[in-house]
């Protein structure tokens, strides 16, 4: 039983982790950014953010992959191929365990139960995102402003803002600006140019 809620568990591992929420610890960090971490498998997907060694290419599209498992999944979606089948509804996969996921949606089977509030889920990486509300880590850094995200498509639907917000490009320093105006302002500092003369002492702006 927990002493911080009065939830209970069979399960120490669980016990563990569900403490790490009340208490706030975090014992795994980051070696390359000292950045710490509730569960591993956050600290494991951070890791993958610094170094990643890419050396199983597709000879179709040139994408790379850091396992050969990995490669060999993505080859069939150039050749379509999807040997299991829903009995269900007949829809096809490119692996057993994806056909295995797929038919929690027919029997509404959700085995990932989180231990703070109660919530079910069908895949054990939707739990994993879920108990980032509870403990707060944001695993997702956006380059150009370092804000952090706890959802990967939180982050590329935020990274299409800063995209939208630099819409005309220096074409001497790349920097960009939302409005043209901005940028002909800006391009003054390469060219010299200053437009406007003060009446009284004839300075230049």
């Amino acid at each position: 039983r927990f002493a911080y809620c009065g939830k209970s568990t069979d399960c120490r591992s669980q016990l563990i982790m569900h403490e790490r929420i009340h208490t706030n610890k975090k014992p795994y960090q980051c070696s390359q950014c000292s950045q710490s971490f509730g569960q591993n498998s956050s600290l494991v997907h951070e890791r993958t953010t610094h170094t990643r060694e890419e050396s199983y290419q597709c000879s179709r599209c040139g994408k790379s992959y850091s396992e050969q498992g990995k490669l060999i999944i993505h080859q069939k979606t150039h050749t379509g191929e999807k040997p299991f089948e829903c009995p269900d509804c007949g829809k096809g996969f490119s692996q057993n365990s994806y056909l295995a996921i797929h038919k929690r949606i027919h029997t509404g089977e959700k085995p990932y139960k989180c231990l703070v509030c109660g919530k079910s889920f069908n895949r054990n990486f939707e739990l994993m995102i879920h108990q980032r509300t509870h403990t707060g880590e944001k695993p997702y850094k956006c380059p150009d402003c370092r804000k952090d995200f706890s959802r990967k498509s939180e982050l590329v639907k935020h990274q299409r803002r800063h995209m939208e917000e630099k819409l005309y490009e220096c074409s001497d320093c790349g920097k960009g600006f939302k409005c043209n105006s901005d940028l002909m302002i800006h391009q003054r500092i390469h060219t010299g140019e200053r437009p406007y003369a003060c009446l009284q002492c004839g300075k230049s702006f």
